[in-house]
Order: C-alpha cells, then sequence, then structure tokens
C-alpha cells in the first residue's frame, strides 16, 4: 500500500520544473499537517516531510547540510555511495537530527563525530573479531 500512495509524489517530483517551489503540501499521503520538502541534486532527490511547526526554509536548509556532509564524506556523493554506505548515511542523518529535532547543522562537526563512530566501532569490531589465543586448547 505505501508503494502505490508514493508514486504519484514521485511522479510529481520528477515532472516539476526548476522554476517552481521546493515545497509541496502531502496532507493526502502522509496526513494532515504535513509538508514536504526536496532538493534535487544531479541524479539524487533528497526529500523530507514535516508538520506544520517547522520552517519550510529551515527544512531546506537542513537538506543543503545533509548534502554538503555527504560530499564531504563521499567525495561527491551519487546513488552508489548512497546504496552501498547506507549505514554511514544513516549515522550522518542522525548526528543531524536526533528525535526528530535538529541536533547539529554544522558538515565539518557532522564528520568529527561520524569519524568518531566509525574508529569506535571499527576497535570494538577488532577487539571482538580478533584471533583466539588459544590458551583453552593447550591441555587438550
Amino acid at each position: 500500500m505505501r508503494a502505490i500512495t508514493r508514486k504519484p509524489h514521485a511522479s510529481v517530483l520528477c515532472g516539476r520544473p526548476e522554476n517552481v517551489s521546493s515545497f509541496i503540501e502531502s496532507d493526502a499521503i502522509f496526513g494532515p499537517d504535513t509538508r514536504l520538502v526536496y532538493k534535487h541534486y544531479a541524479t539524487l532527490y533528497f526529500v523530507f516531510v514535516f508538520d506544520s511547526s517547522e520552517n519550510e526554509l529551515a527544512m531546506l536548509d537542513l537538506i543543503q547540510v545533509f548534502v554538503e556532509t555527504l560530499d564531504k564524506c563521499f567525495k561527491n556523493v551519487c546513488e552508489l555511495d548512497i546504496v552501498f554506505n547506507f549505514n554511514k548515511m544513516h549515522t550522518i542523518l542522525d548526528e543531524i537530527v536526533l528525535g526528530g529535532q535538529v541536533s547539529e547543522t554544522s558538515s565539518d562537526q557532522v564528520i568529527k563525530a561520524v569519524d568518531e563512530i566509525i574508529k569506535m566501532e571499527r576497535s570494538s569490531n577488532s577487539l571482538t573479531l580478533g584471533p583466539k589465543t588459544g590458551s583453552g586448547r593447550q591441555g587438550r
């Protein structure tokens, strides 16, 4: 059912001229009092859905921060970067938006935090995936 309801917006977004607003009322699909803002970069569409308590221009700026951060992390982000690194992409988004609230708008700060998370994950994985010492096997 969700795929059917998303299709009208996908065709609307792709068919919109460049000189029109990037804001769409989305009550019919996402419920009352919701809005959709999008930005088209190269072949990617970035879409945020939010309620009327948020500022539309602030959401557009948030998309800009998200894309700038992705570009810095992936060196000119493309579809394949997002597909094959979706965990990193979600980590970036989690650093920018936390619990529905914007927590960081500096792409440099987001990148520092993401790099720290990746370092911690790698060190955690090396501890758990390291070679076995074999101390329990010597007496057998």
